[in-house]
């Protein structure tokens, strides 16, 4: 009995101590600057993150959703209009699809019918900071505040409207830090579960083998993550929407995914 009962406390001891000595490193590393990343695979699965990345989940972060529903979430990050992101806007209306849009104040200050129309079709409007800096080199709740903040506000002021309460950080550079000042600010960081090149205008990519690498890696709960200003993605999200349908998917919001 008496060695059980030791086994049994030593159990719990050790247990506390790997606890602590997790918590203690989980703690020291919050401004650990990481760039987001996850790994495609051939299945049509969710991909996979590096575990040293897990504590997105915790931190009101979320890059997928459920992998047992058919549904694709459609989001874009915005920083110019150059003819290309009207013309999503109306495949999106063709199709009756909802987006999400991370936007910047450029997008804004330029193209404010358009940022309007974004929200009126339905869209979510979101934060993509004011001028696309490097969140991760922020370390100051003050600034990281600010730097949303002036977005919001300038949003809020240009449209009579308010952004929707999430947030993408740009390039998917951020640290732990970050989603907790986001969290507490009342924001939802959202990543994705897919991304290609397709953001050099001067480098497009093919438009057939764009398609194919898209569908190819398509997967319930998909977070498509696209950048509107390409012209392949102009050129082919239409038949690219069309496909999904005929698969079966349908197209979720953030309110939805971030319930």
């Amino acid at each position: 009995m008496k060695t059980v009962y030791f086994r049994s406390v030593f159990a719990v001891m050790l247990s506390a101590l790997l606890t602590l000595n997790t918590l203690t490193c989980y703690a020291g590393g919050e401004n650990e600057a990481f760039n987001f990343y996850c790994k495609r695979n051939s299945e049509h699965k969710t991909p996979t993150i590096d575990a040293n990345i897990s504590f997105i989940s915790r931190n009101s972060g979320y890059y997928a959703g459920k992998d047992d529903e058919k549904v694709i979430y459609l989001t874009f990050d915005a920083g110019y209009e150059n003819g290309n992101i009207e013309k999503i806007l109306n495949v999106l209306s063709d199709h009756g699809a909802p987006g999400a849009f991370f936007i910047l104040e450029n997008l804004i200050r330029r193209n404010t019918a358009l940022v309007e129309r974004m929200a009126q079709e339905g869209h979510l409007v979101c934060n993509h900071t004011y001028r696309h800096k490097d969140m991760s080199k922020v370390t100051s709740k003050e600034e990281f505040e600010k730097e949303l903040c002036s977005l919001s506000s300038y949003y809020t002021e240009m449209t009579g409207r308010h952004l929707a309460p999430y947030y993408r950080p740009p390039e998917g550079r951020f640290t732990q830090k970050n989603l907790i000042f986001a969290e507490e600010m009342g924001y939802k960081t959202v990543f994705w579960s897919f991304a290609y090149a397709d953001w050099d205008n001067d480098k497009q990519p093919d438009a057939e083998r764009a398609k194919k690498l898209i569908l190819d890696n398509t997967h319930n709960g998909m977070v498509i993550l696209l950048h509107p200003t390409s012209k392949t993605n102009a050129d082919i999200l239409d038949s690219l929407l069309s496909e999904w349908e005929s698969l079966g998917y349908r197209f979720g919001t953030l309110d939805e995914l971030c319930a």
